[in-house]
C-alpha cells in the first residue's frame, strides 16, 4: 500500500490529553481545540463519551440543500452541536460560516470534538473541470489528480475536509445516467483514475490545510444495475464482482482512500448498506482497510423498503452490523440506534468501533490541534477560479476530447476558412457544461463554445436550430422548443444560415439533465429533433463538423454516417469553448480515447469489448447462427479505446525480455517503438491487452492491462515499455481466490481494443496464489 489506510488504533494509545490552557489565545490563534480537557486521543476520548455523544458522531446532518448551502443551521441546529447531537454536516460550504459552526462544536460542546463539513466535489470545486467520464477519456490518470489537486485546495479553502469523490463505480450500460460521474466499462482503466483522484484529493499529508478527505463511492456494484436503472438491484457472479466491479475500489484502497461510500443498490437480494460479508468481510477483514464508511443519502432508512428490516431500530442495527459507520441525513442512528442497543447490547461494541474510526479520521485531519485550518477566507478568496486554475481546466479540457471521425481531414479548419455556420443550443448553453454535481460551479464562469469560437473567428453566424431537451418538442420545464412553432422555423433558421456559410460546426447531444442520479434513459439515441436538424443541414453539401455534447456514449450512426468530422467533447466545464475552438483550429491535437464503447442502438447494450467468448462467436455473416443481432452489425459503432488525431502513427515490432516466467512472483518487460508518421505532434495512447485464451474457467476476449499517453513529434520514435507481473494473469478461480494458471497469456499492444498493431505470447510456469484483483494493479510505464 502507498499509505496504510487508518489502521491506527495501537498508535495513539501513547498521545496524552491536550488541555488548552489559553482559550482566548488559542481562539486568536485559530490552532488548538478551545474546549478545556478535549482529547486527541481517540482511545481516551472514547472512555469519557457518553452513548447519546458516541450516537452523535455517527450522525451526518443536512446543513441546507446543495441550491441552498448553509439554509439550515439555525438556532435549533447550533443546539444539537452543543449537545454533541452530530458528526458531520453536508451541502455546507464557506470559510467563515464553517468556521462559527466549527466554533461552536469546539468551545461550546462538552467534549469540544470538531465537526467534519462535506460536500459532492467531484469535477471541481468553483473551477469546474470536465465531467468524470470526460477526464477518463483522456486516458491520463496525471490530469485526473491534477483536477483531485486543484479541487481539493478549492475546497479546502471554503471550509470543507471531505469530498464524496472520486465515483469509481464500473458502468457498462449506458442507459445508466450516473456513468457520467465514473470511468467507464473498464476495470484496470476505472482502477488507474480512481488511484488518481485519491492522490490529487489527500496528497502526501491528510492533515495539510489544502487537502480533503476522499470518499470513494459507490462501494459494491451500483454500476451494474440491472436494465441501467439507477437504484435497482445487480445479479452478478462473484467472478464479476471480484474480476470487474470491485476494481477500481481496491485500487482506492491501495493509494489509502480515508472512505467509503455505500452503494443504494442490492447485489443478489442483499442491499449493500446491509451487506456484512461485503463491508465487514471484503473491504475490513480481506482489503484490511479501517477507514470511515459512510452511507449514501438515506440509504439505511431505505432497508426498509428493500424489505430487509421492519422498523428502523432493525435497520439501525443491521448498518451497523455491516460496518456502516455514519448515516446519511436519516436520523436513522440518532432517533433509533439507542433503542436497538438497548434491546440488543452486543451492538454497543461496534458502536465504540465506529465512533473510534471516527475520531481517528478527524485526527488524521489535523481537526484537534488546528480546528480552524480550513476557515482562511483570505485564502478562500485568492484561491477559488484562479488564473492557474482556468488554465489547468482548459489543459484537462482539451486533452479529453475524442475525435471520432475525420473524412477528408476536414479538421483541423483553417483561419482563412470563410464564415462558420455554428448551430445547436449547446454550442451556447453555459449551464450544461458544468455537468451534474456542479458543487459551487457557477454558469458565469463558463466560456461557451459560441463565445470562444466568435472570440477566434472574425465571421461566425449561431443559429440555435432546436432544443436537445425534448423527444416531443415540449422542454423538461413545459416550455416549447425553439423549434417547435408551426412552421418549424428552428430548422428552417438554422438551414439558412448554413447555407450562407463554408462550413458548418453543428453542436448536438445531451445537455446536463439527461445524465446524473435518477437520470437513467430507456433510450440513448439523439433526443428531440436534433436527427431532423441533421438531416437538413447534411442536405446542404457544406462540410458538416459535428461536436457531440453530453455524458454518456450515445448510439448515433446517423451522425457518423452523415457528418465529415465528429468530436465528442463531452461537458467539458468552465473553459469548454476555449478548448473546443483551439481543437477544432489545430492548435490543441485531439488526444482522448474512448472510456466506454459506443453503440450502434440502444438495444445493443450492454455492448463491452472485454466480453466472454461464446461456443459460438459473433460472425459477420448473418446466416450463421452466432451471438449476434440479425439486425446489427457484430461491432459497436466506436469501439473501447478508440479515438483518432491530426497525425498518424505507425508501430513496430514487440520485443519481451523472456519467454517464459514463473507464476509465483514473476515480471517479463514488453517493448514496443511507436513512431509518429504524420505531419504535426501529437498524443498516441499505446494500449496493452491480454488475453488467457485456455483456463479453467472462460476468459474474457481482452482484457486493458496497460497504457501511456506519448506525445510525439513529427518523425520521432520512443519505445514504449510495460512491466507485468504475474499476479496481474490472475483469474478468480473455481473454488474462489485468485489463482495464477500455467499456460500461454496472448498480449496485444494497439491504438484501440479494435485496432491491434502487435501481438506476442508468454508462457506462465507454474501455478500461484494470488492476493489482490489484477485490474487494481497497476503496470509500470517507461518511454525511452
Amino acid at each position: 500500500m502507498r499509505r496504510a489506510a487508518l489502521c491506527l488504533l495501537p498508535l495513539f494509545a501513547a498521545i496524552g490529553l491536550i488541555v488548552v490552557a489559553d482559550r482566548s489565545a488559542a481562539a486568536q490563534a485559530g490552532s488548538m481545540p478551545m474546549q478545556e480537557g478535549a482529547a486527541a486521543n481517540p482511545e481516551s476520548l472514547l472512555l469519557r463519551m457518553t452513548l447519546e455523544e458516541k450516537i452523535g458522531q455517527l450522525v451526518q446532518r443536512m446543513g441546507g440543500r446543495s441550491k441552498a448551502l448553509n439554509s439550515r443551521l439555525g438556532p435549533e441546529e447550533l443546539e444539537r452541536v452543543r449537545r454533541g447531537e452530530v458528526g458531520s454536516y453536508l451541502h455546507v460550504a464557506g470559510a467563515a460560516e464553517l468556521r462559527e459552526l466549527q466554533r461552536v462544536a469546539v468551545e461550546e460542546s462538552r467534549l469540544g470534538i470538531p465537526l467534519l463539513f462535506s460536500m459532492d466535489v467531484v469535477h471541481g470545486y468553483r473551477t469546474i473541470f470536465p465531467v468524470p467520464l470526460a477526464m477518463a477519456a483522456s486516458w491520463d490518470p496525471a490530469a485526473a489528480q491534477l483536477h483531485a489537486r486543484i479541487a481539493a485546495r478549492e475546497a479546502s479553502a471554503s471550509g470543507l475536509h471531505w469530498t464524496f469523490a472520486p465515483m469509481v463505480d464500473i458502468a457498462r450500460d449506458p442507459r445508466w445516467g450516473r456513468i457520467v460521474e465514473g470511468a467507464g466499462e473498464d476495470a484496470y482503466l476505472g482502477s488507474r483514475m480512481a488511484a488518481a483522484q485519491v492522490r490529487g484529493f489527500q496528497g502526501d499529508e491528510l492533515a495539510a490545510a489544502d487537502t480533503i478527505m476522499a470518499g470513494t463511492k459507490h462501494f459494491g456494484a451500483y454500476g451494474a444495475a440491472e436494465g441501467g436503472r439507477d437504484y435497482a438491484g445487480a445479479e452478478i457472479s462473484e467472478r464479476a464482482l471480484r474480476e470487474t466491479y470491485l476494481a477500481p475500489f481496491q485500487a482506492a484502497a491501495q493509494e489509502g482512500t480515508a472512505s467509503y461510500m455505500t452503494a443504494f443498490n442490492a447485489i443478489g437480494g442483499v442491499p449493500t448498506t446491509a451487506n456484512e460479508a461485503l463491508l465487514r468481510g471484503i473491504l475490513r477483514d480481506e482489503w484490511g482497510w479501517d477507514g470511515l464508511l459512510l452511507s449514501d443519502w438515506r440509504a439505511v432508512e431505505e432497508l426498509m423498503a428493500h424489505g430487509i428490516a421492519g422498523s428502523r431500530a432493525d435497520a439501525a442495527a443491521l448498518a451497523l452490523r455491516a460496518g456502516v459507520d455514519m448515516d446519511m441525513v436519516a436520523d436513522i442512528y440518532a432517533d433509533d440506534l439507542r433503542g436497538a442497543i438497548e434491546a440488543d447490547p452486543s451492538l454497543l461494541p461496534l458502536l465504540d468501533e465506529a465512533v473510534l474510526r471516527i475520531l481517528q479520521v478527524k485526527q488524521r485531519l489535523g481537526l484537534f490541534d488546528h480546528p480552524y485550518a480550513y476557515h482562511d477566507a483570505a485564502r478562500e478568496a485568492e484561491v477559488l477560479l484562479s488564473g492557474e486554475h482556468r488554465a489547468a481546466a482548459r489543459d484537462i479540457a482539451e486533452r479529453s476530447i475524442v475525435l471520432l471521425k475525420n473524412d477528408g481531414d476536414v479538421l483541423p479548419l483553417a483561419r482563412n476558412a470563410g464564415r462558420i455556420a455554428l448551430i445547436g443550443a449547446l454550442a451556447d448553453d453555459a449551464l450544461s457544461q458544468l455537468g451534474s454535481w456542479r458543487a459551487q460551479g457557477r454558469a458565469e464562469d463558463v466560456v461557451t463554445l459560441r463565445a470562444a469560437l466568435e472570440a477566434a473567428h472574425p465571421d461566425v453566424i449561431h443559429a440555435p436550430g432546436v432544443d436537445s431537451r425534448s423527444n416531443d418538442g415540449i422542454s423538461n420545464d413545459g416550455s416549447s422548443d425553439a423549434d417547435s412553432s408551426e412552421d418549424g422555423n428552428g430548422i428552417a433558421a438554422a438551414v439558412a444560415a448554413a447555407r450562407g456559410a463554408d462550413v458548418i460546426v453543428l453542436a448536438i447531444g445531451e445537455d446536463y439533465d439527461w445524465s446524473g442520479e435518477a437520470r437513467s434513459r430507456s433510450s440513448i439515441e439523439l433526443p428531440g429533433r436534433q436527427r431532423e436538424l441533421l438531416e437538413a443541414l447534411k442536405a446542404t453539401g457544406k462540410p458538416l463538423v459535428v461536436v457531440l455534447m453530453g455524458g454518456r456514449p450515445l448510439a448515433i450512426p446517423e451522425v457518423d454516417e452523415a457528418a465529415d468530422a465528429v468530436l465528442a467533447t463531452w461537458l467539458l466545464g468552465v473553459e469548454a469553448g476555449p478548448a473546443i475552438t483551439r481543437t477544432l483550429f489545430g492548435d490543441a491535437n485531439p488526444g482522448g480515447r474512448l472510456p466506454a464503447s459506443f453503440p450502434r442502438a440502444t438495444g445493443q447494450v450492454p455492448f463491452t469489448y472485454d466480453q466472454l467468448p461464446s461456443g459460438r462467436p459473433a460472425d459477420p455473416d448473418p446466416a450463421k447462427d452466432t451471438a449476434r443481432y440479425m439486425d446489427l452489425p457484430i461491432t459497436p459503432l466506436y469501439a473501447f479505446g478508440h479515438g483518432l488525431s491530426y497525425s498518424t502513427f505507425a508501430y513496430g515490432e514487440i520485443a519481451l525480455d523472456r519467454a517464459d516466467m514463473p507464476a509465483d512472483g514473476g515480471t517479463v518487460t514488453l517493448t514496443i517503438p511507436v513512431t509518429n508518421s504524420g505531419a504535426v505532434a501529437g498524443d498516441e495512447v499505446v494500449q496493452l491487452y491480454m488475453r488467457d485464451p485456455v483456463a479453467s474457467v472462460s476468459r474474457p476476449v481482452m482484457q486493458l492491462r496497460g497504457f501511456d499517453r506519448v506525445t510525439l513529434q513529427p518523425g520521432q520514435t520512443r519505445d514504449v515499455s510495460f512491466t507485468l507481473s504475474a499476479a496481474q494473469f490472475a483469474l478468480w478461480g473455481l473454488s474462489g481466490g485468485w489463482v495464477v494458471e500455467p499456460g500461454t497469456i496472448e498480449l496485444m499492444v494497439g491504438s484501440a481494443s479494435d485496432d491491434i498493431r502487435a501481438r506476442t505470447r508468454i508462457e506462465i510456469v507454474g501455478r500461484a496464489q494470488g492476493t489482490i484483483t489484477p485490474a487494481a494493479i497497476p503496470t509500470p510505464v517507461t518511454v525511452h
